[in-house]
């Protein structure tokens, strides 16, 4: 037991080590990319039910660092503002395979040939998924949200404290919090608290189940269902399509399944429908788009992870893939891609970030919480900072309502305004997929 314990410790800080400098680099890359190129300035491009729409749609999609728990309300939203059923799916499709720190991590475990795969047939099966959206699902007309502040024109003023601006960086003039912290300190706050607090639960079952899979099953386990052929890769969506793993989550176990003998075409179906689907995904997309929508979407996503699984088997060597993961996972030292110290510093301030973030996060909502009066409503649902942000940004799009805190923590959202109704904002919540259960008591 305590030789198993030994073990187990050992390739869990192994891939901690291997993982940690890479994932620092995406989360980086992800925060500049959140505020040099935030959402509003997205929205106008998904407007049209035709193949631009869905080529934005997937492009747009494949850097944004989202998980299917954070892409949901953002396309959804996106749906609501106008975007077209196609470009919705073609975003739901793209976002959660793939992402700028996703990326970065793939690289570092995987190698070049899976970094380069996984944007790639993110783009596709998105183009693919938002084109047979538009051509078998007919778009509903749908008028734009009003907006309460339609009627104003103002340059800048604030609302009980809340910033309000009249230029195209507000959309709809809708209030914003005044932030006025530099642009790379907003980067790292986005990146290493709140990114970084989102994905940090299924990044560490990651390296949990990696690590034991590392352990239990023997190198040669998976090796008797070579030439299995697309037997083998049914196998694999069939699990993946109803856990729920982030795309980052997904890569030490997609390394270490490869290590044990699972074919690159597998473990590419893997990567893919992991992250892109889970029974949450799908009844919140059924509900909202319809059944049409998630058909297409469905059968996008399980299709094209066979299809790309085949083609990856079938075109590209298996000993050349495995070639640059065994680079990576080389027990000598002329293998390792990073200098030991550099791994070890980036492995403390991960599991520092991690675990200090959480903290911070868990403070710094109870203090604004608290310090925001208002009338607190109980809303369930959120796991995420994105689902606080599509909860904040779709109720402040309500009139008489001035400024919204959510808290995922504390399933509780916090309203200041007045003569809005209760009832619109129970319909606006229960629209984007989460569940309105009324005032605080």
């Amino acid at each position: 037991m305590v030789e198993f314990i030994s073990k187990y410790i050992t390739e869990l800080w192994f891939l901690v080590l291997e993982m940690a400098p890479w994932l620092l680099l995406g989360l980086i890359f992800a925060g500049l990319l959140k505020v040099y190129f935030p959402q509003k300035h997205i929205d106008k491009y998904l407007g049209k039910s035709n193949l631009k729409s869905a080529f934005n749609g997937s492009i747009l999609g494949i850097p944004m660092p989202l998980c299917s728990c954070g892409v949901i309300p953002t396309g959804i939203s996106f749906y609501k503002d106008g975007a077209s059923k196609g470009a919705t799916n073609s975003f739901l499709i793209s976002t959660p395979q793939t992402g700028v720190d996703s990326i970065f991590a793939t690289y570092s475990m995987l190698g070049w040939p899976f970094a380069v795969l996984r944007p790639i047939v993110a783009f596709v099966t998105g183009v693919a998924g938002g084109a047979l959206t538009n051509w078998l699902v007919k778009d509903k007309s749908k008028p734009k949200p009003a907006s309460p502040f339609a009627d104003f024109k103002l340059d800048v003023g604030t609302v009980n404290g809340t910033e309000m601006c009249s230029d195209d960086s507000c959309s709809c003039h809708e209030p914003r919090v005044n932030d006025k912290r530099h642009s790379l300190v907003k980067a790292a706050d986005y990146a290493f608290v709140e990114l970084l607090q989102d994905i940090a639960k299924w990044l560490v079952i990651g390296f949990l189940l990696a690590a034991l899979i590392s352990v239990l099953i023997p190198d040669d386990f998976f090796s008797r269902f070579q030439g299995w052929g697309i037997v083998e890769i049914l196998l694999v969506l069939a699990a993946s399509v109803p856990i729920y793993i982030c795309a980052t989550g997904s890569i030490p176990v997609a390394a270490v399944l490869l290590m044990k003998g699972v074919s690159p075409g597998a473990a590419l179906v893997f990567l893919m429908a992991g992250p892109a689907t889970n029974v949450a995904t799908m009844t919140v997309l059924g509900k909202t788009m319809g059944k049409k929508s998630l058909a297409v979407y469905m059968a996008t996503i399980t299709g094209g992870a066979i299809i790309f699984g085949l083609l990856t088997n079938w075109l590209i060597p298996a000993d050349f893939i495995l070639s640059k993961v065994m680079h990576i996972h080389g027990d000598g030292s002329e293998h390792q891609m990073l200098p030991d110290w550099l791994e070890w510093a980036s492995a403390f301030l991960l599991i520092f970030s991690i675990l200090g973030g959480y903290f911070y996060s868990k403070l710094r909502k109870k203090a604004g919480m608290k310090k925001m009066e208002g009338t607190t409503y109980i809303v369930e649902g959120m796991t995420c900072s994105h689902c606080e942000a599509s909860v904040k940004r779709n109720l402040e799009s309500i009139k008489g309502i001035q400024q919204v805190m959510a808290s995922n923590d504390s399933n509780t959202v916090k309203i200041i305004g007045s003569g809005y109704k209760e009832d619109k904002i129970r319909q606006t919540i229960e629209e984007i997929g989460y569940k309105f259960v009324g005032k605080a008591i």
